[in-house]
């Protein structure tokens, strides 16, 4: 993966972004309690996540629309020059409420950044093999972030102060602005200059991504046991400073410290997830990974032990790590590109509302029963969600094309540029059909409505009553009344029993006309066969 020069890139700006938003969200929650107590800290968490909540399924729509690199480079660009003036709030000890306002800034504009990311991946990916790889990468480098980052800004806030890590973090994503900036976009990242941009259409595309989560049982199911693991990963980030100064009676660098232990365990949870590159069953891992996101924290209610926070923590890292990858590859493989962006950013929204919801819960119900029941809340509710939903969540495997198919794909000239997950995708939307000897697939003059190729067996082509010429396994035909919107222009009959693979016109059509290389390669073949003289034609 790390040969691929885009992929190369993105992931090095991933180490800039997640540097600085770990860090910094160290210094945020030990000023605000500093400033404003356990109250201070719930409004911080909160405000931070509520407004890109809101914000994310329209900025996922934009990123569907624009560029998508453009839309990553302008979420750094936009969180580092709010967090700079955050940093020179704090720093002249202006009103705690400003310091907020530029922090909900700073959150909107990451809300932009992770949805753009997911939906740019299986664009610059040549197989699935190298998207898992890729966000197995992905989670290495979050995870890296998580344990670097805590570190350096619990360091930094012990030998400086909050705006000092503030700074910090605007240094890490300026430099992630600038890698992304490189990345070299296929064509089909091009904007579409000819769509109109207007509110009624924004919102339109906003519905489309909410319609086309809701609509497929996969795609909600994903959502919603990430929006269980990110209410915990709020509430933990509310409660680990009352986990570190009252529990366990540290200072402020062990905010920090247990912080660091998550990333310590997203790192060996990246060497376990590492084994699922390859794989097609994924889901269990993605349930695993959600449950250890929280019951870790039944430890820590039961032995108010450093040593025992440390391992706790890091046990939450390795769910985390599963739950990425898993999680996130299933709901690539689910997603067509057209919307992709679309139904990243409502499973932002939604687990970015989660986390503002656990980080006001959080502090609240500490304080209403108690930090140590409040961590057994927190810690048995996701093994709850799992088990009840076990069954439904193995079943999504099922949808998992099997390699066959893929590789059938794969060797068709115009569908071979196709990047693997495309391919993936197609594969998932395509049915079989079985066709006897001498039946007709499709007569000369009919509508075209699919695309085939031939899995098995072999047909006859036809043209005006005069055969043409045999076609077999790999081979395809149908595209001609696809890409020119005509009738077709031959009869197709199998000459034996046929096994075909059928590719409906809209997924067809948005494959290949949305991918440079894969366009070019239709229109060459369709215009050779078109100029191979009729009753000549070779296939249709």
């Amino acid at each position: 993966m790390f040969a691929n020069r885009n992929l190369r890139r993105l992931q090095l700006a991933m180490i800039g972004s997640t540097l600085g938003h770990w860090g910094y969200s160290v210094a945020l929650v030990v000023w605000a309690y500093d400033a404003g107590g356990p109250s201070l800290v719930a409004l911080a968490t909160f405000f931070r996540i509520l407004p890109a909540a809101g914000a994310a399924p329209f900025i996922g729509a934009l990123a569907d629309r624009h560029e998508r690199r453009l839309v990553m480079v302008t979420s750094d660009i936009v969180r580092a020059a709010s967090l700079a003036l955050a940093a020179g709030a704090i720093a002249t000890d202006l009103p705690a409420g400003l310091v907020v306002l530029l922090v909900a800034v700073a959150g909107v504009a990451m809300s932009a950044f992770y949805p753009a990311l997911s939906a740019l991946l299986p664009s610059l990916t040549d197989t699935p093999e190298e998207l898992t790889a890729a966000n197995v990468t992905t989670s290495a480098i979050d995870g890296l972030g998580m344990f670097i980052g805590p570190a350096i800004g619990g360091l930094l806030l012990v030998a400086t102060s909050p705006q000092t890590v503030f700074l910090w973090t605007v240094a890490c994503l300026l430099w992630s602005a600038t890698l992304v900036s490189g990345v070299r976009l296929v064509a089909a990242e091009k904007e579409d200059e000819q769509a109109e941009e207007t509110p009624e259409r924004l919102l339109a595309m906003v519905r489309e991504g909410f319609t086309a989560t809701i609509r497929e049982p996969g795609a909600r199911l994903i959502v919603g046991l990430f929006a269980i693991q990110t209410l915990i990963a709020g509430y933990l980030a509310a409660i680990v400073v009352l986990i570190a100064f009252e529990l366990l009676d540290r200072g402020a660098a062990w905010v920090g410290y247990l912080e660091a232990a998550i990333g310590v365990g997203g790192l060996l949870g990246v060497v376990m997830s590492a084994s699922l590159v390859g794989r097609r069953d994924l889901s269990a891992p993605f349930g695993i990974g959600v449950v250890l996101f929280g019951a870790p924290l039944v430890l820590v209610a039961a032995w108010s032990n450093p040593a025992i926070g440390l391992v706790a923590m890091a046990i939450i890292g390795i769910g985390n790590a599963l739950t990425d990858v898993g999680g996130i590859t299933l709901l690539q493989r689910a997603t067509p590109d057209a919307i992709r962006a679309r139904v990243f950013s409502i499973l932002e929204s939604t687990v970015l509302a989660m986390m503002a919801l656990g980080g006001l819960i959080a502090p609240l119900l500490a304080d209403a029963i108690g930090l140590r029941e409040a961590l057994v809340v927190g810690g048995t509710l996701p093994l709850i969600v799992v088990v009840l939903f076990w069954r439904p969540l193995r079943r999504l495997d099922v949808a998992a094309p099997p390699a066959q198919p893929i590789d059938l794909l794969r060797g068709v000239p115009l569908l071979a540029p196709l990047a693997g997950p495309v391919l993936e995708r197609l594969a998932i939307d395509a049915r079989e059909v079985r066709v006897a000897t001498g039946q007709v697939v499709f007569a000369q003059g009919a509508p075209g409505d699919s695309f085939y190729v031939i899995a098995d067996g072999e047909v006859d082509v036809s043209v005006d009553g005069g055969h043409v010429r045999r076609q077999g396994r790999g081979e395809s035909f149908g595209e001609i009344a696809l890409l020119r919107d005509t009738p077709r222009t031959a009869t197709i009959t199998a000459s034996e029993p046929t096994t075909l693979i059928a590719i409906d016109r809209e997924p067809f059509l948005g494959a290949v006309t949305g991918h440079a290389g894969s366009a070019e390669a239709a229109e060459g073949m369709v215009a050779a066969r078109l100029a191979h003289a009729r009753p000549a034609l070779a296939t249709v």
